[in-house]
């Protein structure tokens, strides 16, 4: 059985109250809470379900609320990396 991760696309992607579910096309299902994603955690439902498939199945991607999610980085655990309060850095 090979379960690599280079090999994961999505193929659809539904959602209950707390949970994205990331269907992959070799079979496996991924359950993320939407914890993990504060952006989808926020969104109303016709939000969090106008999203695209990118790259034939590599990544997620919510145009209205900014959002790209990898999904090698949905097998390797990763959330949201966005800081969420970044301080601006001023150049002298």
């Amino acid at each position: 059985m090979n379960t690599s991760v280079n090999n994961s696309l999505a193929k659809k992607v539904p959602f209950d109250n707390e949970n994205m579910v990331v269907e992959l096309a070799d079979g496996r299902t991924l359950i993320v809470p939407l914890a993990y994603f504060p952006r989808l955690l926020k969104a109303d439902e016709y939000k969090r379900n106008n999203y695209t498939i990118s790259g034939g199945g590599i990544g997620l991607h919510w145009d209205e609320l900014d959002e790209d999610i990898s999904v090698e980085n949905l097998l390797f655990g990763i959330g949201d990396n966005t800081v969420q309060n970044p301080e601006k850095s001023h150049a002298a």
